[in-house]
């Protein structure tokens, strides 16, 4: 998997399965990337900085890491390592400038 200037992306964790793609944690990041299951190639970024309030958490360690699916509601969920709080989100589309 690599980003979108060809660069390795390490450490994705937390796969999930959401209406045709496949979204995964990047480890140590407040960030979801969106993987084409067909191509493996990286359609797209879920930006959740600023979702939790840094002064809550435990230490350095309490990351975002954890994506829950819930098909039959069509509601996505996200959490973190010790997070005090499990959030459900709504994705907005926006399109990026060139």
């Amino acid at each position: 998997m690599t980003d979108e200037k060809g660069n390795p992306l390490p450490d994705l964790n937390e796969l999930e399965y959401v209406h045709g793609e496949i979204y995964a944690n990047v480890w140590r990041t407040d960030r979801i990337v969106r993987i084409s299951p067909r191509t493996g190639k990286l359609l797209g970024w879920i930006d959740l900085r600023g979702l939790m309030d840094k002064s809550q958490l435990a230490d350095s360690d309490s990351v975002l890491n954890g994506i829950a699916y819930d098909a039959k509601r069509d509601r996505l969920f996200v959490t973190g390592k010790l997070w005090p709080k499990l959030f459900e989100i709504k994705l907005v589309h926006h399109e990026t400038p060139r």
